[in-house]
């Protein structure tokens, strides 16, 4: 007698390992998958004005083209250990979705597989599991009457799909409608997660590796030492600042870095003005001016005049070279001594180059110990690297 399969629990058992972690990685574990020297290079790339979306998108495709395979690798083998198992996806993923305390792979494999994100089941179902049911219905009765059109229009789709040899699964129209519809939601669900999880990721790592190349030491904090040091995403008792620089007893800078578009004046006037000019550490206290990062500026916006009255300066990002403004205004605020603000283009480009391959990222996010271990161990062996500052400084 044939050995009886067991029966199917989850969507995420149709997924190996490796998949599901990229499926729901955060930003410090997508580093960690795609691996630090390629976001080593889109840091460089959005120093020298290059549009973050721009440069991560390679990294988006990535992963969506991984994830779609992946899906395809489900739909295979769910088919291979039933023969209704395409058929009764919509009903497995409703009964999926009506249950509480979901993971994050198992809540969007289940709303993938009914056409779903996260935001349309929001908008769609407004969160009412008793409306998961009728909307499932509706999907299967439209999937239906698109599917008996295309078959009289363009006859019989079949065929047969094999992994490693193994896993079969006969392929139809339905089988196709499903797979397609869930690799759609699929790709929406994954640009609108990564816009998010690379925005906050990328503005820790620009930042810090800014300031490290302009000679700065990374901290933690609460400060033990207070000159020529900085911190990422420091809270003071008002809002917080992406990143706090300590130039010496008495002066500092914070920072708010935010790929915000022209679009967008009221959120980057707001950054300016939110900050007070002066915070107490130990028994000093600091003068604070305030650096806005904001990727471009409108062309008839008056964010920079109102931005020079409250004592604060913006700089765009789309600029080519701009942490050259960055030091001729630490230089102009604080007395800052730099090579950077006297290099030309050229210069700028390959100083930049040079000093990102000294740049500690592993630092400025919560990378696992494992991780970190290994990488610093094959990148010193490679560059020959110790935890000193950048060159560059006068």
């Amino acid at each position: 007698m044939p050995k009886q399969k067991a029966p199917l629990n989850s969507l995420t058992e149709l997924i190996s390992p490796a998949d599901l972690d990229l499926l729901s990685a955060s930003g410090s574990q997508l580093v960690e998958q795609i691996g630090l020297d390629i976001v080593r290079g889109v840091v460089l790339d959005i120093l020298t004005g290059k549009n973050l979306r721009d440069s991560t998108e390679a990294l988006t495709r990535r992963r969506i083209a991984t994830l779609n395979l992946a899906t395809v690798e489900l739909f295979v083998n769910g088919s291979a250990s039933s023969k209704d198992f395409v058929k009764q996806l919509p009903h497995m993923a409703t009964e999926i979705l009506s249950k509480g305390n979901l993971s994050k792979a198992e809540r969007w494999l289940a709303q993938w597989i009914l056409g779903l994100t996260d935001k349309a089941f929001q908008n769609v179902l407004r969160d009412d599991p008793e409306a998961i049911a009728e909307y499932r219905d509706r999907y299967i009765q439209i999937c239906n009457e698109v599917i008996a059109a295309r078959q009289t229009e363009k006859g019989t789709l079949q065929g047969e799909i094999t992994i490693n040899g193994t896993h079969k699964a006969q392929i139809n129209w339905l089988w196709m409608t499903y797979l397609l519809n869930t690799i759609g939601a699929q790709a929406l669900a994954i640009r609108g997660s990564e816009k998010s999880a690379y925005g906050k990721l990328f503005e820790k790592l620009v930042l810090g590796s800014l300031l490290h190349i302009l000679g700065f030491k990374h901290i933690l904090p609460p400060p033990l030492e207070y000159e020529k040091v900085f911190w990422l995403s420091s809270r003071n008792e008002k809002r917080e600042s992406d990143a706090t620089l300590l130039y010496e007893l008495g002066q500092g800078v914070r920072f708010d870095i935010g790929f915000i578009g022209r679009g967008n004046p009221e959120i980057s006037l707001d950054k300016v003005t939110r900050f007070e000019r002066e915070i107490s550490l130990g028994r000093s206290k600091f003068f604070m001016a305030t650096i806005i990062l904001v990727d471009r500026i409108g062309a008839n916006s008056r964010i920079e005049r109102m931005a020079e009255e409250v004592q604060g300066t913006i700089i765009q990002m789309s600029a080519g070279y701009w942490p050259r403004q960055v030091a001729q205004v630490l230089h102009k605020t604080l007395g800052l001594k730099h090579g950077l603000t006297r290099m030309n283009d050229s210069e700028t480009e390959e100083y930049l180059r040079k000093a990102m391959q000294k740049v500690p990222l592993e630092q400025f996010i919560g990378l696992s110990e494992s991780f970190r271990k290994q990488y610093v161990k094959e990148e010193r062996a490679q560059y020959n690297l110790f935890d000193e500052n950048s060159e560059g400084e006068e």
